[in-house]
């Protein structure tokens, strides 16, 4: 490993990731793209992205600016503990969330993260220790209507309870953001984040620490680590390891698009889902970008049959590496957490720069959010009609070349007519919008579908996946093909003071996802459960049942 002096950070290239570091990292350190990236020079990703990054830099210094926010936090949790308030739930999506849940899983601490607008899945988090439960409701523009949603249910389920909301609501959000005004004029207790950071970014500043500092996490120690590396990656050397990262995963040659990435001995529980949606939805557009794929073990398909699209990422501990094969391209990773998420960030801003893309806009995720807005206005949130039903699963087709679903009369024939759709350097993403507690199971669905098309495969849940990889989806290379899984709720919930369930909005915001991903040319097949249980066997029994044949490859 390539450890800096000082530094809690160490990043390994092999194969044709250490060809690109080679190939690039004299350039980076020529054009002194660090000491300007922590300088927050907004012209490094050329003139059409100045307006977005001019407003999207101060990440590179949350390891001090975010240094009063620890008093704050313990303040807050002190009053918590004073009352008995053990429980806490974090309402929030994408950067919002998955930072938090990374920490407190990292940390061992108790953290209940809804990112979803499934109705049994909230109703099942709302039902869960309300007596004792303190609610951080995190958006940065104070209008995404999952958080929005989440937050008036469980508004009502404290009031019907007979307990003050305001006692029990924490509100994290930009300053003069709608969610800021309306938390105010409520009494809400309300933290500010900087409104100078996009929010992937937003790790180190409140939207990541105060959820995590409530639940007990020591976010001091966080800041700490970050700081340790801060100077380190801003250095103008070959040994940044930001550099390094960042011309290995966007400068390999030709590009190597899917980003295996694996937990390989990294005490850091759960890092590759918050580096995914971090590398997917800034990098996913323009035709190009970088799809992240987090893979169980080495013994994944994607590990051990890897393609010459495919870049292999290692997350290590320093005691504990996994050597790279003979060839291999790879990159291995360590260091303390607070270190590697500043690391990330800087390291997906190098790649957005030999990408040639904007790595701080997200366009296709807005695409999405309002065709789910015009299917929910029209009360059409269901979609087009099945083309057929094979026992509790309708099936729907969109997208492609048009008529790829063929004579298919059951699920299993609607499987393979997807599949064979996939191209060479394709990939399948599975989109689930389920209970990903409940259904936690149906990931498992990844690997078969790896083994039989030998080709990556990605699993999302919904609409969790909408703010992380379906930025690529749609904005990213047209290689993929797409299997979205819906369900009709065990039972609705109306959203209070709105005049639509969260079953209406789910369904929307499936048909609405699927929608633009047709009109992008991506092939769909939509599998909705008209009976739940024997809906998702039969689908899982579906896939168990494919045979590897190589498609695509």
């Amino acid at each position: 490993m390539n450890h800096v002096p000082g530094s809690s950070v160490a990043v390994a290239a092999s194969g044709a990731a250490a060809d690109a570091v080679e190939a690039h990292l004299g350039s980076l350190v020529e054009q002194k793209f660090a000491s300007r990236l922590f300088a927050q020079d907004h012209t490094l990703w050329g003139s059409a992205a100045e307006e977005e990054s001019a407003k999207r830099l101060s990440w590179v210094g949350l390891a001090r600016s975010s240094r009063p926010l620890v008093g704050e936090i313990a303040a807050i949790r002190d009053d918590m503990s004073s009352r008995g308030l053990d429980h806490v739930v974090l309402c929030g999506m994408g950067g919002s969330s998955l930072a938090p849940e990374v920490i407190c899983a990292t940390a061992g601490v108790p953290l209940t993260v809804l990112d979803s607008s499934q109705p049994d899945m909230v109703r099942a988090a709302v039902a869960d220790r309300l007596d004792r439960t303190v609610v951080v409701v995190s958006s940065k523009s104070g209008s995404t209507v999952e958080t929005d949603s989440q937050r008036r249910v469980y508004e009502k389920a404290f009031t019907d309870a007979g307990i003050d909301p305001a006692e029990r609501i924490v509100v994290v959000t930009d300053p003069g953001s709608p969610l800021d005004e309306e938390a105010r004029s409520a009494g809400y207790r309300v933290v500010n984040a900087d409104p100078q950071v996009g929010g992937r970014y937003s790790a180190l500043t409140a939207f990541g620490l105060v959820p995590s500092g409530l639940a007990g996490a020591d976010v001091e120690a966080l800041l700490d680590e970050a700081e340790a590396v801060t100077d380190v990656l801003a250095a103008d050397d070959d040994a940044n390891p930001a550099l390094r990262l960042g011309a290995a995963l966007g400068g390999t040659s030709p590009l190597r698009n899917k980003i295996v990435i694996l937990a390989a001995g990294s005490p850091i529980v759960g890092f590759a889902d918050w580096a995914e949606q971090l590398i997917a939805e800034s990098t996913g557009k323009d035709g190009t970008g970088l799809l992240p794929v987090v893979v169980g073990s080495d013994q994944d398909p994607e590990v051990r049959w890897p393609a010459d699209d495919v870049l292999l990422v290692r997350l290590v501990d320093d005691e504990d590496e996994s050597p790279a094969a003979d060839g291999e391209a790879s990159v291995s990773v360590a260091g303390a957490l607070g270190a590697q998420l500043l690391l990330w960030e800087a390291a997906t801003a190098v790649a957005g720069r030999l990408l040639g893309i904007n790595p701080f806009d997200q366009p296709d995720v807005e695409s999405a959010k309002q065709a789910a807005r015009d299917l929910l206005s029209g009360g059409a949130g269901g979609g087009e009609a099945p083309a057929f039903t094979d026992g509790s699963v309708e099936v729907r087709a969109l997208g492609g070349d048009g008529g790829w679903l063929g004579e298919a009369k059951t699920v299993d024939d609607a499987l393979r007519a997807l599949l064979d759709q996939l191209r060479h350097h394709g990939y399948v993403a599975v989109m689930a919008y389920l209970d990903r507690i409940a259904d936690a199971a149906l990931a498992d669905v990844r690997v078969p579908l790896a083994l039989a098309t030998e080709r990556p495969v990605t699993f999302g849940w919904g609409p969790r996946f909408l703010h992380s990889t379906g930025q690529y989806h749609k904005g990213g290379a047209p290689e993929g093909v797409y299997l979205q899984i819906t369900t009709t709720p065990r039972e609705d919930l109306p959203v209070p003071g709105r005049d639509f369930t969260l079953g209406d909005f789910i369904a929307a915001q499936a048909g609405g996802d699927a929608k633009v991903l047709a009109e992008h040319g991506r092939p769909v097949l939509r599998l909705h459960l008209t009976d739940h249980d024997e809906g998702l066997a039969q689908i899982m029994e579906a896939v168990s049942a494919l045979r590897g044949g190589g498609a695509g490859r």
